[in-house]
């Protein structure tokens, strides 16, 4: 067995099915010929920022490592966006890149910087697979990435590496799984949980691997839930105790200002916004680990395996708060009004333009999950298009990188072809990323792209406003992207009003491959949509 075949059998161990990336002529192609003879088929990428983004996303959304492969030099530094979206969307992926040996740096300077310091910042680890031991490297490396908090890891193979056969067998993995909290510290949770009238719960990220538990819990305390936007799903968005989603902005505040205890489950600090936080109430933190940096400082810490942790303050006797059902109902429904557009005098108003979307693809039996890229436009398809199971919202939350819907729904899609997946992306971010809708075509994803198409990095154009400042570098104009998709060998269609929306996603929706629905929005409402989501 060479580095390059133990490679690839690691990865059927550990579930991979698909590798992302753009291939160079060197170890590149030796781990595809692996892989492809175990049956991990491979996507070309139009980028390898993309190609990151997509091994990316599919782990977070099923917890199995990701894969994404490139070439050294440019193919390097042009994943490195998607590299840090990992890193910081707790995603784990395993990068491999090619490399130089020794003797090649010796007169080489074409392509040759330090990729290994470029990545440093934003991997768990490092390897070269050249050791006695390279199994035990590979199975070092998969663990880690693998780790709370989940993360990218770096492989930076050579050719001559690649080939070379194991000098050891590869050792048999071992499935780590975080220790169980300490059940003094689980006593003491489930006593101030008892002793609290009116708790809330805030759900990030790691509560998506222990959703049925965190369900459990919430029911039990009869109390608000509110996920962040990568817990987006641990409860169904339609739940009668989801109030609404937290950012650490002003949205939540009318309703945690009301109670006397904070249940954070799960949370990652990285997903919350950069502001201060906001409240002197008891802080209760319950997660895998925890974080070195973060907003607030808990009254109590519980950390363990999370599963294990939420059964157990069930099983102690955690019993119904104060809050009653229409109190809870009564501040969804705020919210939900705080973030609604006002009337437009022309195009389509973004919450709009998602709810109709969320209507359709229940009219057309689409069990439809959602990838939203950075921008203005998060705020209205965070909000009203609902979410049913854990994974089932696709975002880069702790980067909050653009160019990262299109790729996140490609690979969604081609994980579970029987889900098919909305991407709301704006204007900016598909220009970013444009080259992948012919990998959608390529692929067969079935996926749809709606296109806020308001014309301008909206989100930084509202900020350069609110300081009363000139207009200046923040809009372009409003591109036809329709016929881009439909130059793709795809399905486009381009609307201006909710009449001719309607009819799109009639369309849109039976389509049997990627389709792209480019739609004239009004901008002039989100300055007050972030204001009622940030404050």
């Amino acid at each position: 067995m060479t580095v390059a075949e133990a490679l690839a059998q690691a990865m059927v161990e550990a579930g991979v099915r698909r590798i992302y990336g753009v291939p160079g002529g060197g170890s590149s192609l030796d781990v595809i010929e692996a892989a492809a003879r175990r049956g991990i088929g491979f996507t070309l990428t139009k980028t390898e920022n993309a190609a990151v983004m997509m091994a990316g996303a599919l782990a977070e959304s099923t917890g199995r490592l990701g894969v994404a492969l490139m070439t050294k030099g440019p193919g390097v530094a042009n994943a490195a966006n998607g590299v840090a979206y990992a890193s910081l969307d707790r995603a784990p992926v395993l990068v491999i890149t090619d490399g130089f040996t020794p003797a090649q740096l010796g007169y080489i300077t074409h392509q040759v910087f330090d990729q290994r310091g470029m990545l440093a910042p934003v991997v768990k680890g490092h390897g070269r697979l050249e050791g006695e031991d390279a199994g035990a490297e590979i199975r070092r490396l998969v663990a880690l990435a693998l780790a709370a908090p989940c993360g990218p890891v770096h492989i930076e193979l050579t050719s001559s590496a690649a080939r070379k056969p194991l000098a050891r067998p590869l050792p048999e993995a071992v499935a780590a799984r975080p220790a169980r909290a300490d059940a003094i510290r689980l006593e003491e949770a489930a006593a101030r949980i008892a002793a609290a009238r009116r708790p809330v719960i805030v759900a990030g990220l790691e509560a998506r691997r222990a959703a049925p538990q965190l369900r459990a819990l919430a029911e039990r305390l009869c109390c608000p839930v509110l996920p962040t936007y990568k817990g987006k799903g641990v409860l169904p968005d339609r739940h009668e105790l989801v109030t609404g989603v937290f950012t650490g902005g002003a949205q939540e505040q009318e309703c945690v200002r009301q109670a006397d205890l904070i249940v954070l489950v799960g949370l990652d600090p990285v997903e919350l916004i950069l502001q201060p936080w906001p409240y002197d109430i008891p802080v209760l933190d319950i997660g895998v680990r925890a974080y070195p940096v973060h907003y607030v400082k808990p009254v109590l810490g519980v950390y363990g395996e999370l599963a294990a942790s939420l059964e157990a303050l069930c099983v102690q006797g955690v019993a119904g708060s104060h809050w009653e059902p229409g109190e809870i109902a009564r501040l969804r429904g705020n919210v939900q009004r705080a973030l609604a557009y006002g009337p437009v005098a022309q195009g389509v108003a973004p919450d709009r333009l998602v709810q109709l979307t969320a209507e359709a693809c229940a009219r057309a039996g689409w069990r439809a999950r959602v990838a939203v890229d950075a921008g203005a436009h998060m705020f209205s398809a965070t909000a009203f298009f609902p979410c049913e199971e854990p994974g089932d919202c696709l975002i880069s939350n702790g980067l909050a990188s653009m160019a990262f819907g299109v790729p996140a729904a490609i690979a969604a899609a081609l994980e579970d072809p029987s889900r098919p997946v909305v991407c709301f992306t704006g204007d900016g971010g598909l220009m970013m990323c444009m080259g992948e809708l012919c990998t959608a075509v390529e692929a067969g994803a079935r996926i749809l792209v709606v296109v806020f198409n308001d014309g301008a990095l909206s989100l930084i154009d509202v900020k350069q406003q609110s300081r009363r400042l000139p207009t200046r570098g923040v809009r372009w104009g409003r591109h036809d992207f329709a016929r881009v998709m439909d130059g793709a060998g795809g399905a486009g269609w381009r609307v201006r009003d909710e009449d001719g929306l309607r009819t799109a996603l009639q369309a849109a929706l039976a389509a049997s491959g990627p389709a792209l629905i480019d739609v004239e929005v009004e901008p002039a409402g989100y300055a007050q949509q972030l204001k009622a989501m940030r404050g």
